[in-house]
């Protein structure tokens, strides 16, 4: 008997699938912090996580029998993948799953930020006519600047092209795409974008600091639905309140949920709580795809 922890939520339809295989043992048991993970997790042949959980060095070295961590979502930053393979322990995600639901998300955020749909709305909600006050730009004819140019970042760019927008992209390796994108160096993207979006895995140190901000245009738009940490938020706020971005549409964050809200409270900030791959057709696939990858390794 194998025997599956699934410690986030995990779509309803591959849970009932797992549960049906033979020679599975399903648990469901989610919110478990560290400590409590610690006290969970032996025994357990696989764990199953979102981006909620943290699967840590601790967790891991409490482990026995463990065969293999997967996420069912995109990167593995809440995964200590290096402990885990010293240990002989896989690591799989899920990385194309969500791709139609983080592209159509950060487009979303993008045509908020640019039309201040977020401050429109929390205005309406305060009965406030804000109808002279609130001013926008299109986006055709814009250029976007894609940080990261993988499976989302070229879905946002084919949803950009038609828009009538001119993309931009940097990558640390070459672009291959079949769309009409440029590859640049961060440092020309940044001059040339009128909008930025960010699609990088979360790395030791923000990419975007004050030297990147100084380098872009007044009055740019800022995207971000990757991973928190990627931009240093102090230097942001710097930004936002210089008028040298113009407007910001954030789903993530360096501390997830935030200890500081002067950030998100910013009148020229669209917030979300990182709900970029919440799209149900999107789960769905992460779910199935994690059903595959256990039968394929345990069954």
């Amino acid at each position: 008997m194998k025997k599956i922890l699934i410690a986030d939520a995990l779509d309803k339809e591959a849970v009932e699938l797992l549960q049906a295989v033979p020679g599975f043992e399903v648990t469901v048991k989610t919110g478990l912090d560290e400590a409590a993970l610690v006290q969970t997790i032996p025994g357990f042949n696989a764990v199953v996580v979102r981006s909620a959980t943290k699967i840590t060095k601790p967790v891991l070295d409490a482990s026995s029998g463990l065969q293999i961590v997967v996420r069912a979502g995109i990167g593995l930053d809440n995964i200590d993948a290096a402990t885990a393979k010293a240990k002989g322990v896989a690591v799989a995600n899920t990385p194309s799953a969500t791709t139609i639901s983080v592209a159509e998300y950060t487009f979303g955020l993008m045509l908020a930020a640019v039309r201040q749909q977020g401050r429109a709305n929390v205005g309406m909600k305060q009965h406030k006519w804000e109808k002279k006050v609130l001013h926008g730009t299109e986006l055709y004819g814009k250029t976007l600047g894609l940080v990261g140019a993988g499976r989302i970042g070229l879905a946002v760019a084919q949803r950009a092209l038609a828009f009538g927008m001119t993309v931009l992209a940097y990558d640390v390796v070459p672009v291959k795409t079949d769309l009409a994108v440029k590859q640049v160096a961060l440092d020309e993207l940044l001059a040339s974008a009128d909008v930025i979006t960010l699609h990088v895995p979360k790395t030791q140190g923000a990419l975007l600091g004050p030297a990147e901000f100084a380098r872009m245009k007044d009055g740019v738009i800022l995207i971000n639905a990757a991973r928190g940490g990627v931009i240093d938020e102090a230097a942001l706020l710097a930004a936002l309140n210089s008028g040298k971005v113009r407007a910001a549409a954030l789903d993530v964050y360096a501390k997830e949920p935030p200890e500081d809200w002067t950030l998100v409270d910013h009148p020229n900030v669209t917030a979300a709580p990182h709900i970029a791959s919440q799209a149900e057709e999107g789960q769905k696939r992460a779910g199935l795809e994690v059903v595959r990858i256990l039968k394929e390794k345990l069954a």
